[in-house]
């Protein structure tokens, strides 16, 4: 049986593999808590940060097809379908079936999801504001890129 020293020594050399110490576990917290202070608040419009995103997608081009959100969003349709289903219940975007390729389902948004624009926007930005307080813009920026990097290195 290895000694508990050579133990330590071992772990000790790939610290920065173990939880609660490595990247991928600082960013799944993060992304967490991230995640939890945003639903907060998206809270009075029954509303969670999944429909935000499909709602953001919208506003900047309305009409995507449900395979262009899931694009955007790197999500399985399957996923998107359910979150769509319930937007929909909700009035705040409808289905209709491309004119051009019947295969093609789009989403529009509906007058009160395009009124959500002028609401949510700021709900997200008191998140991000609380996750970057005291980090300068350019540390911003740098947090941003790398997390882009992370990403890229996936797809």
């Amino acid at each position: 049986m290895p000694s508990s020293s050579s133990n330590a020594d071992f772990l000790r050399q790939w610290r920065y593999a173990l939880a609660p110490y490595n990247l991928g576990y600082k960013l799944k917290l993060a992304s967490q808590l991230m995640y939890r202070d945003f639903l907060e608040r998206l809270e009075p419009y029954g509303l969670t940060p999944f429909h935000y995103l499909v709602l953001c997608c919208l506003w900047e081009e309305d009409g995507l097809s449900t395979t262009g959100i899931a694009d955007r969003l790197k999500q399985l349709g399957a996923t998107l379908t359910g979150v769509v289903d319930r937007m929909e219940d909700r009035n705040l975007v409808y289905r209709e079936r491309d004119t051009n390729d019947r295969r093609i389902v789009r989403v529009w948004l509906t007058d009160e999801g395009k009124q959500l624009m002028k609401v949510l926007p700021p709900l997200g930005a008191e998140t991000i504001e609380r996750a970057a307080n005291n980090m300068s813009a350019s540390e911003q920026e740098t947090v941003l890129k790398l997390l882009d990097q992370i990403v890229e290195n996936f797809l």
